[in-house]
């Protein structure tokens, strides 16, 4: 029979674990209810942190009415993923936890390739816990949040996600990959795109996607989200589920490491393919939350989850 620990803010915490294998995801900690469960929280954590190194400071934060994420959601199973350890190429190659490689953030643009293999297997791993927790509780009652990288990966897995919709999504000062490319071509700027050196051939001869048809401003959207699952390498269809699911995002305007433009980027392309996306921007905030932004994540699932009715 395994064991488990009781973490100082309540709720189980699983016991620990050998480390697992470079390029593996560890299991979930969960943390249990308070009541009867109800909802599930799917929670994705930042570059170089894991779930362990997360919980602590998200549940011990306050809101200005001195409540905290259980209070505010006392029926919340609370499912804290951890990013597998693979080589950074912006860290000299050292192995550290994140969703995905990349390069700098003041020169995003560039390199962007090194995100894809990470893309695509984060994303069919948050797919794959999406899809369990749904079974398990009901599509109108499961969230998936993230923070900087976190939020990264749970926007590019909702944009490429085929699945029921589910009840809604929380970023923290967060981005989204290929986001300029996204805006491109969502605003029938493809010439432009091309010019930057950006490939939209759907065959071994270099053929454009858009060769001798003649986009309309309805197949944008759809040809804007095609572009994304080919950058991450997933099956070639194109489910525009993600319309049906509402987005908060949260930005600290003085976020220094993930730039508060980067944020509203983000929200531009979603509301670009037909999203449903809340921005708020936060002053004095550098790059993490705060009891305001607690607040209004609070304010937002609880219509979204219908706590109150």
């Amino acid at each position: 029979m395994s064991s488990t620990q009781e973490p100082a803010n309540g709720g189980t915490l699983k016991e620990k674990k050998p480390r697992t294998p470079n390029g593996q995801y560890p299991e979930p900690e969960i943390i249990s209810p308070q009541s009867e469960h109800r909802q599930t929280f799917v929670i994705l954590h930042g570059r170089g942190s894991t779930a362990k190194k997360f919980i602590p400071p998200l549940l011990e934060m306050e809101t200005t009415s001195k409540s905290n994420l259980q209070k505010a959601f006392p029926h919340a199973k609370l499912v804290f993923l951890t990013a597998s350890r693979t080589r950074a190429t912006l860290y000299g190659r050292a192995y550290t936890h994140q969703w995905f490689n990349g390069w700098k953030m003041d020169d995003f643009d560039n390199r962007q390739d090194l995100m894809t293999p990470g893309l695509h297997t984060s994303c069919k791993y948050v797919h794959g816990i999406l899809q369990k927790e749904i079974a398990v509780i009901g599509e109108q009652n499961v969230v998936l949040c993230g923070l900087s990288q976190g939020c990264a990966t749970f926007l590019t897995s909702l944009l490429t996600w085929d699945g029921k919709p589910f009840a809604a999504t929380v970023g923290m000062c967060g981005y989204l990959p290929f986001a300029t490319q996204i805006e491109e071509i969502a605003t029938g700027k493809v010439a432009d795109a091309e010019d930057d050196g950006i490939s939209f051939s759907d065959d071994e001869e270099g053929g454009s996607l858009f060769e001798g048809e003649r986009v309309d401003k309805g197949s944008l959207s759809t040809q804007a989200v095609q572009f994304l699952r080919d950058q991450v390498d997933l099956e070639d269809k194109v489910g525009m589920v993600f319309q049906e699911i509402p987005v908060f995002l949260g930005h600290g305007i003085d976020d220094a490491i993930v730039p508060v433009q980067m944020g509203r980027d983000a929200r531009n392309c979603i509301e670009l393919v037909g999203g449903d996306v809340k921005m708020i921007e936060y002053e004095g905030l550098d790059h993490w939350y705060s009891p305001a932004m607690l607040d209004d994540i609070s304010a937002f699932l609880s219509q979204r989850l219908r706590i109150h009715e």
